[in-house]
């Protein structure tokens, strides 16, 4: 693993007196403690806690159970590792004593609330001399403030001696320092940090564990409140330390939480607004807020070899903190909702890695190294879905040029790659020769399809799998289809017309070799197109969405769709039939289980040829049977067990995320 780039400041421990006040945010308000950020981190790879995130920060928090809380927050998680690290229980962890050396405070006897927002945490302890609340709100993608608001409910003055003592999980840090600075730099890798302590002068002591900082005397007359505001940063060596650290000293903490506030009841306010008309009440609601706040966990702004801002798949797993192609499509058309640059930015950091003739990688990391990064195949063919979504939402024909001819390169990319018999329709395959990779192109990396499959060579770096897949081929479809709409907008006249000829002739391709009237539903077939591989499973729902079926093929997939042995399980629409015998719910990965993105196109499709009852039956069952989907405090997962609901895989999927929120909002 390369070496990382991390700056990591604390600063400011500055004392003010001012009140605080919280203005009345009834979306947020609503919304709150829809994840669960409670845990007791007990290592640094411990991954049974959840983390709050926002601006695209590389780092996130969140609290300590209440047998264990402490007068800061759980954290940081610091995703500026490759695979993620908690650096401490709470590393910003005040205690407050008395002149004689004694805890004015019993943080876990005195706890009364723990509350998450999509803006901010908060947390309070209350007995009979003190008031304590703190929050936490993120200044930028680089800070985060910590705001704890002191207020003496006694009769009389109180002396306070706040301190600050700290354990670190990780053993590669040297701490030092130097005056006012606590200094942090990593020796297995380039990361530096830094403490600065602003309007004080901090007795700092260099622990075996960690830190232990002394800061002045507080003295509270009877029902005065008085603030103490700490900034942690984490910023990498492309940005600017002296500017972030000059937003940091001019920042007021309840401008930036009010600023956030605002922000985010607009944001889902706007969201709220779209909802379809069936998808009104609160509880919805509250959802359209438990699924951007997913996204934003997610999110990262750009750093070192991810040159553009974009989500993980999830935070919290391990191997998922790069940027994956299919993935980013998915979470693009979700974003354009309510960020349009964040969208955009998405498609960039994926394209920003396209080779000459066209090839997109599977995946990218943040270090950039060539045995992470995934080469070995690339993924199915969204991108012009995604682009043309963003277009319709931004307006932006600047945008639509910029990316119209890396569409083409891409698109056309699969025909010279990827058609092993040139007969026009495409196999998935891989750069390495590997059927491992090749399975992998597809997404469906163990589907019940590619029992069987083989290898064949076509090039230099050039391998198919020996059949012709229907997904892959609808995609495409789907592809000269938005292709052209782009053309017509870019006043490509000639182009247009090419693209919706080549999407005509493969219409009929589809149409034919890949549909079976006997079982009503579509198959991949053998290579020479002549023999149809009868899985019935989640690919069959492509060409519904692409709109390349016939009116009769739809009507007839339907039935399946609807036939609860079949495809309309509990949660419905699994990767694989219910009544195949090789149908595994649970541990099957794309062998049974509920994939949020292929039940979103097979509903979606059925949306497209006026199935709307059937669609929407088929989304309830989606939204209300899947664990925890619209419970408080349960987190969206990578799939689902189909016959019983239960959450299988990561926890806080984005692209899961994505496909529910599309789901809910109208398709404008």
């Amino acid at each position: 693993m390369g070496k990382k780039k991390i700056f990591f400041i604390l600063a400011s421990f500055f004392i003010v007196q001012l009140g605080w006040s919280q203005k009345s945010f009834p979306i947020l308000e609503s919304a709150k403690n829809s994840i669960n950020y409670k845990g007791n981190p007990t290592n640094a790879t411990d991954r049974k806690s959840l983390a709050f995130s926002d601006k695209g920060a590389w780092f996130g928090f969140g609290f300590l159970e209440p047998t264990e809380v402490q007068a800061g927050f759980s954290g940081p998680f610091l995703m500026t590792e490759q695979n993620g690290v908690w650096l401490s229980p709470s590393f910003v962890s005040l205690q407050l004593k008395d002149e004689n050396n004694q805890e004015v405070i019993n943080w876990k006897s005195s706890l009364v609330s723990q509350n998450s927002y999509n803006s901010h945490l908060e947390q309070e302890f209350k007995n009979e001399k003190l008031e304590v609340k703190q929050q936490l709100v993120f200044l930028s993608g680089h800070s985060a403030l910590q705001k704890t608001s002191i207020t003496n409910k006694s009769g009389k003055e109180i002396t306070l001696f706040p301190s600050y003592d700290s354990n670190i999980f990780l053993d590669d840090l040297q701490l030092s320092k130097e005056g006012k600075t606590l200094k942090i730099v990593s020796t297995k890798s380039t990361a530096t940090g830094y403490i600065q302590f602003l309007n004080s002068n901090p007795e700092i002591e260099i622990t075996k564990q960690g830190y232990k900082a002394q800061t002045e005397k507080l003295v509270l007359k009877p029902n005065e409140t008085k603030e103490i505001v700490v900034s942690q940063t984490f910023i990498f060596a492309q940005y600017s330390w002296k500017n972030e650290n000059e937003a940091i000293t001019k920042a007021t903490f309840n401008i930036v939480l009010s600023n956030t506030q605002k922000e985010k009841e607009k944001q889902l306010a706007q969201l709220i607004a779209k909802k379809k008309s069936i998808y009104k009440d609160v509880v919805y609601s509250d959802l359209v807020a438990k699924l951007v706040l997913t996204l934003q966990n997610n999110t990262r702004i750009a750093a070192e070899g991810l040159k553009h801002g974009g989500l993980f798949p999830s935070y919290n797993y391990e191997w998922f903190h790069g940027f994956w192609a299919w993935d980013s499509w998915k979470h693009a058309v979700a974003i354009a909702n309510y960020d349009g640059e964040l969208a955009k930015n998405q498609m960039r950091a994926l394209f920003d890695y396209q080779e000459p003739n066209g090839f997109i990688p599977d995946c990218i990391y943040r270090n950039n190294l060539l045995e992470e990064n995934n080469y070995r195949n690339t993924k199915a063919p969204l991108a012009a879905w995604a682009i043309w979504k963003i277009y319709k939402k931004t307006k932006d024909v600047n945008f639509l040029k910029e990316f119209y001819p890396k569409l083409k390169s891409y698109h056309n990319w699969w025909y010279k790659e990827r058609d092993h018999d040139q007969d026009g329709l495409c196999e998935f395959g891989s750069t390495d020769g590997t059927v491992i990779a090749a399975k992998w192109e597809s997404g469906m990396d163990n589907a019940v399809r590619f029992d069987d499959s083989k290898i064949l060579k076509n090039g230099e770096k050039a391998y198919s799998l020996d059949q012709e897949s229907v997904d892959l081929n609808s995609f495409l479809y789907a592809e000269k289809n938005y292709l052209n709409k782009m053309a017509e907008v870019l006043k490509l006249t000639e182009e247009a017309k090419k693209w919706k000829d080549e999407s005509v002739t493969l219409k009929a391709k589809i149409q034919s070799q890949f549909w079976d009237a006997e079982t009503g539903w579509f198959y991949d077939t053998t290579i020479d197109g002549k023999t149809l591989i009868k899985a019935m499973g989640c690919e069959g729902y492509l060409p519904i969405w692409a709109e390349v079926a016939t009116a009769e093929q739809a009507k007839a997939a339907k039935v399946n769709m609807l036939d609860t042995n079949s495809l309309n399980t509990f949660v419905p629409l699994p990767t694989l039939a219910a009544n195949h015998p090789k149908f595994k719910p649970e541990g099957g990965y794309w062998r049974g289980p509920v994939w949020l993105d292929q039940s979103y196109f097979g509903i979606n499709g059925l949306e497209k040829y006026g199935y709307t009852k059937e669609a929407n039956e088929l989304a309830h069952k989606l939204i209300y049977n899947a664990e925890g989907v619209l419970d408080k405090g349960t987190t969206i997962r990578e799939n689902y067990q189909p016959v019983t609901g239960k959450g299988l895989e990561a926890f806080s999927f984005s692209w899961s995320a994505s496909h529910y929120l599309m789901l809910l909002l109208e398709d404008k």
